[in-house]
């Protein structure tokens, strides 16, 4: 009905189409040809012996043949290509759930830049919105040209106190020459609350 035959194939009788004895006596021959030369272990008579040690090796010299591949239609397995094939599965394995973070030139909403004085050049320049005061600018910025003075009226340096300090009354802090300074409202010792000044 399929159009069939039965054919029975011993070792010493084949009967099939004579592909696996083909292969067998190919392998036979290259065997004889392994076993015959090159070896380390032979006899007086220059043969060896240990033919089992050789399959591996006559294995992949037919796997990696023409005839091999003709016949199976694909190439051996070797190991380059095996661990290729590993690297590539690695590869798509990793891409399914991992991503290149995206970067972008410049800051985010989060950050700032500001812009250092030398005395800060070797720090980052780029810090947390949450880090950063608004800057009010100031009477010398706004009139760069006038004259600075050193220290503002009614304010007496430590230098030019009136005596020793009796108690400390009030503190502040003022920006002086671009600087935050603390002073302090002081009573001098043995003296009335009108003779009180701000030192620094």
């Amino acid at each position: 009905m399929l159009a069939t035959k039965l054919a029975f194939c011993t070792v010493y009788h084949p009967q099939k189409d004579g592909l696996a004895e083909r292969m067998i006596q190919t392998l036979e021959h290259m065997h004889r040809r392994f076993c015959a030369y090159g070896m380390e272990y032979k006899d007086h008579e220059g043969y060896t012996h240990d033919w089992v040690t050789i399959l591996p090796a006559v294995q992949l010299a037919y796997n990696t043949t023409k005839d091999f591949h003709e016949m199976w239609e694909r190439d051996c397995n070797t190991a380059a290509k095996c661990i290729a094939k590993a690297k590539e599965y690695n590869k798509q394995s990793w891409e399914k759930s991992h991503m290149e973070p995206d970067f972008k030139e410049g800051t985010n909403k989060n950050a700032v830049e500001v812009k250092l004085t030398e005395e800060f050049s070797r720090k980052h320049p780029v810090f947390l919105v949450s880090l950063g005061k608004p800057y009010f600018q100031t009477e010398d910025d706004k009139f760069p040209s006038r004259k600075k003075n050193s220290t503002p009226p009614g304010i007496v340096e430590m230098k030019d106190s009136a005596g020793p300090v009796k108690k400390i009354i009030n503190a502040r802090k003022i920006r002086l020459n671009g600087k935050d300074q603390r002073q302090y409202l002081v009573r001098f010792k043995n003296q009335k609350a009108d003779t009180d000044k701000w030192l620094a």
